[in-house]
């Protein structure tokens, strides 16, 4: 669907060894994942169920990085919509309410 790119990695990943367990930051990711794969799986529309069902959860880059993608093969155009119905978001909604969480709870572990 698309890459995200966050600023100022190199910095928070210095703070991080500095105050933190990788550990902690690995369970943070894992939860945040998590929560914003059950949220993607609320917002779908459901009409079969597929497309819910469909939105997986993988943790990768020895657990700093969490992915959340529905594998339908249909899985963008609800998202975004054709010329013949609107788009019903799902995935970026769940991201953008994460993402706000996500950033709260990295603050917490560096304070």
């Amino acid at each position: 669907m698309g890459d995200i790119k966050i600023v100022g990695m190199e910095k928070l990943q210095k703070k991080l060894k500095q105050n933190v367990r990788m550990d902690d930051v690995k369970r943070v990711v894992r939860h945040n994942g998590a929560e914003m794969q059950a949220k993607a799986q609320r917002n779908a529309p459901v009409d079969t169920g597929y497309l819910k069902r469909s939105i997986g959860l993988e943790i990768t880059d020895r657990g700093m990085a969490a992915e959340v993608e529905p594998k339908a093969d249909y899985a963008p155009y609800p998202e975004f919509g054709t010329r013949f119905m609107e788009a019903q978001p799902y995935l970026a909604p769940a991201f953008r309410d994460q993402a706000g969480q996500f950033r709260k709870d990295m603050k917490k572990l560096v304070e």
